[in-house]
């Protein structure tokens, strides 16, 4: 297969946790070509999206953390040149993201196969897609309204706040009526009532993990990933010091895992990030969902290879073979 991953600066990218990183050596191992692309490698040019890509030889085992790969020359290749094009660059998910998509989706028309699927991709907002499962979800608000946040936390005592368009824990705040800075967490989130964010009761559960769990063409990992807070936070993203915890899904996990899975893969999202705490849903990543390596390294399982096996498939399925 000849496949082409668009990503963020090589260099900013660490391979001993990162899953586009293992993607790439699982797929290298079974002698696929890889090419990597930024956002602003793609184009509508001559009536065709093209990809200015570079063919990727990876360094294996890498002499070290900053040298794991080789680039070749800059290649002007339509996107239905290749294989598989996955979509991995890191939100936020701003307007150049969303351009991205549109490039993407007109290429899906010219016959290019992209991971995960554009629309897919810019119709699931990983924290407002949760309201379409309210069967799964905490008790929550979306607004941009200060006196609907004031009600929500005059109702449930202990909130969390945060941004729509965030990542990794950032701009996440928990809020209690007890709190001396309501006023100002509110005016700074929501930008004086201009910006749109979402509220949370907040689950004391937390404590336990935030748990990841990946879907891989709409089945789930066997194996979840619980984030556990450091002292004193109340986030568990590993991005804010949280740390990584293999455990077995839980009943309850399954049950959200495989309702939304099938769903989602319909809709072309082949890898999803589940996020719940507790027994509670409370975002869907569809943009770059992490967490292989670390469940690799934990329990065994190839996630990397799972996800790789269903290209594979999904190509032989599209070719006739």
């Amino acid at each position: 297969m000849k496949l082409a991953f668009i990503l963020d600066p090589l260099d900013s990218i660490k391979i001993g946790k990162d899953s586009s990183y293992a993607m790439m050596r699982e797929a290298a191992s079974r002698h696929h070509q890889l090419y990597t692309l930024q956002q602003s490698d793609l184009a509508w040019k001559n009536h065709r999206v093209a990809g200015f890509a570079r063919p990727l030889t990876l360094i294996d085992p890498p002499d070290n953390p900053y040298h794991w790969y080789s680039e070749g020359a800059t290649e002007e290749i339509p996107l239905s040149g290749f294989d598989a094009v996955l979509m991995r660059k890191d939100p936020p998910f701003d307007t150049e993201y969303i351009y991205s998509t549109y490039l993407l989706e007109l290429a899906e028309r010219q016959g290019a196969y992209v991971v995960n699927s554009p629309r897919g991709i810019r119709d699931h907002n990983e924290k407002l897609a949760t309201a379409e499962f309210p069967q799964f979800t905490p008790p929550s608000l979306v607004t941009s309204q200060e006196q609907l946040i004031l009600e929500f936390l005059a109702e449930y005592e202990d909130i969390i706040l945060k941004p729509l368009d965030g990542m990794g824990g950032a701009g996440i705040f928990r809020v209690q009526n007890s709190g001396h800075n309501t006023g100002v967490i509110i005016e700074t989130l929501t930008r004086y009532g201009t910006r749109t964010i979402m509220a949370q009761r907040y689950l004391p559960e937390i404590r336990e993990g935030d748990k990841r769990i990946l879907l891989i063409a709409g089945k789930p990992v066997d194996h979840a990933l619980a984030r556990i807070p450091k002292p004193g936070e109340t986030r568990g993203n590993l991005a804010a010091g949280g740390t990584g915890r293999s455990q077995p899904l839980s009943t309850r996990d399954r049950e959200i895992a495989e309702t939304l899975g099938q769903i989602l893969y319909a809709r072309g999202l082949i890898l999803v990030g589940l996020d719940i705490i507790g027994d509670y849903l409370t975002e869907i990543n569809v943009t770059s969902p992490t967490g292989m390596r670390e469940i690799t390294d934990q329990t065994g399982i190839n996630v990397a290879g799972l996800m790789i096996d269903a290209l594979e498939h999904n190509i032989a399925e599209r070719n006739g073979r």
